[in-house]
C-alpha cells in the first residue's frame, strides 16, 4: 500500500521513489512503475529504474531503454546499455550499443588528455609589471624631469 501510493505521489511529481519503493516494483515485476520512473525521474531513480527493468527482462521495455541511452547523465545511459544487453537484443542494436561505448571511452580519454597536458605556459606579465603600473611608473619618471 505505501508502494501504491509513492507511486502515487510520484506521478504528482511531488517526491522521488526510494531505492526500497524501486527494489519492490522490481521484486513485484512491476514494468509501468520502473518505466515511468526511467522516464521522468532524477538522475539516480532513473538509474535504479534501468537496473531494474535490466532485473525484470521483459523486452516491452526495449522502446524505453532505448530512449534512456541518450540520457544526459552517464551512469544512466550506461545502466540502460546493461540493461539492454541483458535483454539480447537483434545484433544491429548490439552493434550501436558498443560503438555508442567506444565513442564514450573515446571522449573519456579525450578530456582527460586534455586536462593532463602540462601548462607551462610562462607568462611575462606579472603581478607587479602589470602594463597599467608600468604605465604609472613611466608618467611618474617623467614628472621628475625637470620642464623645459
Amino acid at each position: 500500500m505505501l508502494h501504491q501510493l509513492t507511486y502515487a505521489f510520484f506521478k504528482l511529481n511531488l517526491t522521488q521513489p526510494s531505492d526500497n519503493t524501486i527494489m519492490h516494483w522490481v521484486n513485484t515485476n512491476a514494468v509501468a512503475e520502473l518505466e515511468y520512473a526511467l522516464k521522468h525521474g532524477n538522475y539516480k531513480t532513473r538509474q535504479l529504474a534501468a537496473e531494474g527493468l535490466e532485473h525484470v527482462g521483459r523486452p516491452s521495455s526495449i522502446p524505453v531503454l532505448l530512449h534512456a541511452i541518450n540520457d544526459k547523465i552517464q551512469n544512466v545511459s550506461i545502466a540502460a546499455l546493461n540493461a539492454l544487453e541483458a535483454l539480447g537484443c537483434t545484433d544491429e542494436l548490439i552493434i550501436s550499443i558498443t560503438s555508442k561505448r567506444f565513442n564514450w571511452v573515446k571522449q573519456i580519454r579525450d578530456q582527460k588528455e586534455k586536462r593532463n597536458i602540462p601548462k607551462n605556459k610562462k607568462h611575462n606579465i606579472y603581478r607587479w609589471q602589470r602594463a597599467s603600473k608600468k604605465s604609472f611608473e613611466r608618467v611618474k619618471a617623467q614628472l621628475k624631469k625637470p620642464i623645459r
